[in-house]
């Protein structure tokens, strides 16, 4: 018998073409097509975090600004607690020293300051930690400060400061910071005793002119913790100083313009209505016992910029802010580089009452 030789049949031959698999052009086809999709997408995605790394940090700005300027605020609000009594001003001048270093010998002094520069507005806000900051008592005795005879309870314990006054501001002395060192209470023969000895924290400074406190007249306040802090604008940031510890903090970056104002009443005496915003200038450029009676409020404003420039258009213009932005309708300051317009901006103002001042002087 004779072995005939297996012949393909069309099933076979259909069955073998299905199971041929991609040739080398084929393949090389796919593997390009599959680089020009994943190309596209990278492309998008860069493009996507991009954007939303930019409205993030937008959006952060704006948020930032926002929340230091209610900061500042809350700090300005306290403004002067402890430097008013018996609706007067108390201090036009401040003997002041932290160890033997002295901070103000004499000078002129007001617990709420302004001064105006062109990198930005520098406010300095003064006040004691303590509610009882808001009320003084007389002296009894005349005090040379080094202690003091109270007329009445004087609330203070060994580590505060205390504040001690002439009767008005207009009398030209010194007011006078002192740490408390020992505390005698008083007894049903002899009044209450506070004395600022060696080795407290505001008392070993020299000063030009060392004031004496008269009897009846002199006052003495309780101020706790003095607290002093300055804000300003250094190298682009905005900064909170503290001068009697000689420390700082940043508080906000990138930084265009910082600006204040007074809310101030009218010149007539009786008027308690704010009526105008006034610049730290002019009559107002420093606050002493002459006007600070005008003071109602206090107007902050801050202008921040994004940190990341936005790309320019097909054209190559910049589009992402198209008007400079200003403050209290001040001209534009800090904006002339020629692409300040591919940044955004964000702009924050608050207005803080100046309770102290206001119910200090009623």
């Amino acid at each position: 018998m004779c072995n005939n030789p297996k012949r393909d049949t069309p099933r076979t031959r259909s069955s073998a073409g299905r199971q041929r698999g991609l040739s080398i052009i084929e393949l090389m086809v796919s593997i390009v097509i599959a680089l020009l999709v994943g190309l596209a997408a990278t492309g998008s995605a860069i493009s996507f975090t991009s954007s939303q790394r930019q409205n993030v940090g937008a959006g952060g700005v704006a948020v930032n600004a926002a929340t230091v300027l209610s900061a500042v605020k809350d700090d300005m609000t306290v403004a002067g607690l402890g430097f008013f009594g018996d609706s007067a001003y108390l201090c036009d001048k401040l003997n002041l020293s932290v160890g033997a270093s002295v901070a103000s010998n004499g000078a002129t002094f007001a617990p709420l300051r302004v001064t105006r520069t062109a990198d930005g507005d520098t406010i300095d806000v003064v006040y004691g930690s303590r509610v009882e900051s808001g009320a003084n008592i007389r002296l009894k005795l005349l005090s040379d400060g080094t202690s003091v005879t109270t007329s009445s309870y004087l609330p203070a314990s060994v580590g505060q400061a205390v504040l001690l006054a002439p009767s008005t501001a207009a009398s030209g002395t010194p007011c006078l910071v002192r740490s408390v060192t020992a505390n005698t209470p008083s007894t049903p023969t002899a009044a209450q005793v506070v004395t600022f000895g060696a080795g407290g924290k505001h008392n070993a400074g020299v000063f030009t002119v060392n004031p004496t406190f008269d009897d009846d007249t002199g006052r003495v306040t309780v101020l706790g913790d003095l607290r002093w802090n300055r804000y300003r604008v250094l190298d682009g940031n905005l900064i909170m100083e503290r001068p009697l510890e000689g420390t700082s903090a940043i508080l906000a970056r990138n930084v265009i313009s910082f600006r204040v104002q007074f809310g101030a009443s009218a010149a007539a005496a009786g008027s308690t209505t704010l009526e105008t915003w006034e610049d730290p200038a002019a009559g107002f450029a420093n606050i002493t016992s002459a006007n600070i009676a005008r003071v109602r409020a206090m107007r902050i404003g801050l202008i921040v910029r994004s940190p990341q420039p936005e790309k320019p258009n097909a054209a190559g213009v910049c589009s992402a802010t198209e008007t400079k932005p200003v403050l209290f309708d001040n001209p534009a300051e800090h904006l002339s580089n020629a692409d300040w317009n591919c940044y955004r901006y964000r702009t924050a103002t608050v207005v803080a009452p100046m309770r102290n001042v206001v119910m200090g002087l009623r």
